[in-house]
């Protein structure tokens, strides 16, 4: 099948969406307080149905901690293709000590010399994902 014969945009199951977020591991995270968005880069781990990543206190926790709902995003491109992932749910801090000790042996490291004691989990409610077949764009046809 040629470049031109493929289509320009495929709509992903939710298991191939996961598919490609748990071969990556940066996205963003976008929250939302009191009617004001905000969106962080972070980096991430999948496993179990799940994202988890790592935080230190601040705005982010602040605003994870305040409303829960977020939307996150992952995205890869290579030379004649793309794909986005785009998963929403809510999230919620890693408390109890069986939990931590838990992620702490997953290979999740911030990429920042900077510490990031918090972990958070982020549960999905819904999935979604497409790939894209670069190319140019079609001339007209008059």
């Amino acid at each position: 099948m040629t470049s031109e014969e493929k289509p320009p945009v495929v709509e992903l199951t939710a298991e191939e969406s996961w598919k490609y977020v748990e071969k990556t591991f940066h996205g963003r995270i976008a929250t939302s307080v009191a009617g004001e968005p905000d969106i962080f880069p972070i980096n991430y781990y999948a496993h179990d149905g799940v994202l988890l990543f790592r935080t230190a206190p601040g705005n982010k926790l602040a605003e994870l901690t305040v409303n829960s709902h977020v939307a996150f995003e992952t995205d890869g491109i290579m030379s004649d293709e793309a794909w986005s992932v785009v998963i929403k749910g809510t999230t919620r801090e890693l408390e109890l000590s069986a939990e931590i000790e838990e992620a702490e042996k997953l290979p999740l490291k911030p990429w920042v010399r900077t510490r990031k004691s918090r972990y958070v989990e982020l549960t999905p409610t819904s999935i979604s994902g497409r790939f894209f077949n670069l190319g140019p764009e079609p001339e007209d046809e008059y």
